[in-house]
């Protein structure tokens, strides 16, 4: 079956999905004007030292003051930087490195630096800098404080790891080190050279507005979500990329134009009258994305419990009693259920520890299919996981790069009735909903009366975000909305219903 990118872009958010076999692999939410911070680069100023932490907090102009590791602060003597090297790595972030010096001995209070976010704050945290600055293309990541060439261990084939490590030598600028990411298989050297060409112009700009600009700054934001999408997933396994809005069509266009100009054939616009993800059969249950439960087709099914320190993933045979021996059952339950983990992982974007607790099995030889068999779905991944064997206990433990906040982080917000025990959707998200939903009412009723009903929380968002659009659709549909408070509405519940008005 197709492979898809789904990029549906409405009034107050952005929703990407990737289809892969006819399944929902990965779904991304970004609000607008709540774009996410990691890659972005500041002008920061040390604000304190943390020496028992070996950390340092840095006043970045955000919310709360950021934090920087020792660890992740470029060398600054040749001598060191070697050391720091020492061993040779594969790709960036695998040098096996010395212990961190004393944090008053690289940076000073009130010092004047340049950092880039490696992850985003939390609820309890501020965001985790970087100096070891990173500029990502589509085909290769240009660093600036380091000089290394590598190759994604995404591309396994000797021979053309070979070939990529050739032309980076070639590449090689001046200053700094590059990676030639998954993208970058089967290129030529001139469409690596233009993408590298358009990296170094980006930093010489970072660096003019560095020396120019107050502290703390923005130096550079990352780019929205549709285009930062593009630029991650787009790949030769993308069949097809759909995305409903015109404007953002055309910077899909204007991508493909600098990257791939051939592949332009890929890029739809879609017009329809039903919502995007509703024509390509993709609905969006919220319920179910986010349900602790996940029910396999043999009957078993998972739990996932998300906690602040891990993630537990407990698998159980439910419903599914099997033909066979209770061996035969067990196995195939647990095989069922790596393969569904693992997309599990993507989809909900689980990152830090996780525990996987498979039913117990006896045989050493059922524990190694099973493992193999999580180990190969993994590898469709592109967040990095260390995956140990399974134990004699049926205990996986690994560990997958956080690539951003997870989509219950995304999307849900503690819930105040019952102290922070559960989750519920955030207004916002909910307003979404009910405006993605009045532009399909609209289009399939036009002339109609609509009567829109909800929680008064919800209501006010919709009048706040949904103004322009609601102008929109009197204009282009005839319709006429009319929006009723109703207190007694839970938060997540609303009515819309239709009228004729002849």
């Amino acid at each position: 079956m197709a492979n898809l990118l789904l990029i549906s872009v409405a009034e107050c958010d952005t929703r990407v999905a990737l289809v892969e076999d006819g399944r929902l692999a990965e779904f991304y939410l970004e609000a607008r004007g709540q774009g996410d911070v990691v890659g972005n680069i500041y002008k920061g100023r040390i604000a304190k030292l943390l020496p028992g932490m070996a950390a340092a907090f840095v006043d970045v102009g955000l919310a709360r003051p950021a934090y920087l590791f020792a660890e992740d602060v470029a060398p600054q003597e040749d001598e060191f930087f070697q050391l720091w090297l020492k061993g040779e790595p594969g790709e960036a972030g695998e040098a096996r490195r010395l212990p961190p010096a004393a944090i008053g001995d690289l940076l000073h209070q009130g010092q004047e630096i340049l950092v880039q976010v490696l992850r985003g704050p939390s609820a309890h945290k501020g965001a985790r800098l970087t100096t070891h600055i990173s500029l990502a293309g589509h085909f290769l990541v240009y660093l600036p404080t380091l000089a290394h060439l590598g190759v994604s261990r995404r591309i396994p084939e000797e021979p053309e790891r070979q070939r990529l490590k050739g032309l980076l030598e070639k590449l090689a600028p001046a200053e700094g080190g590059l990676i030639a990411r998954t993208a970058s298989r089967d290129q030529e050297l001139e469409k690596l050279a233009r993408e590298l060409a358009n990296l170094l112009k980006l930093w010489q700009k970072v660096l003019r507005r560095k020396e120019t600009g107050p502290c703390p700054a923005l130096l550079h934001q990352e780019m929205e979500a549709a285009r930062r999408v593009m630029r991650e997933l787009f790949s030769p396994e993308i069949d097809r990329v759909v995305v409903d809005d015109p404007a953002t069509h055309d910077q899909m266009l204007e991508f493909l134009e600098a990257v791939s100009p051939r592949d332009k054939y890929r890029l739809e616009l879609y017009s329809g009258l039903e919502p995007l993800f509703s024509h390509f059969g993709l609905e969006i249950d919220w319920q179910r994305l986010l349900s602790p439960r996940v029910w396999l087709k043999s009957g078993g099914y998972l739990h996932l419990d998300a906690t602040e320190a891990l993630t537990a993933i407990d698998v159980n045979t439910g419903r599914f009693v099997g033909r066979h021996e209770l061996e035969d059952t067990i196995l195939k339950t647990n095989l069922e259920a790596a393969r569904e983990i693992a997309r599990q992982l993507r989809l909900r974007n689980l990152g830090g520890l996780i525990v996987i607790d498979f039913i117990d099995m006896e045989p050493a030889v059922h524990r190694d299919q099973v493992y193999q068999a999580l180990l190969q779905e993994l590898r469709r991944d592109r967040a990095k996981t260390t995956v140990l064997p399974i134990s004699p206990l049926g205990l996986v433990e690994m560990t997958r790069q956080r690539l951003r906040d997870s989509l219950a982080q995304t999307v849900t917000e503690p819930c105040t009735g019952c102290a922070g025990s559960g989750q519920v959707l955030s207004p916002l998200t909910v307003a979404c909903d009910i405006l993605r939903l009045l532009a399909a009412e609209s289009r399939e009723f036009p002339g109609y009366h609509l009567h829109l009903a909800a929680h008064p929380q919800i209501m006010a968002l919709v009048r706040q975000e949904g103004a322009s659009l609601l102008a929109r659709l009197a204009a282009a549909h005839r319709v006429h909305v009319t929006l009723s408070d109703q207190p007694l509405f839970s938060r997540n519940h609303f009515e819309i219903t239709h009228e004729w008005p002849g």
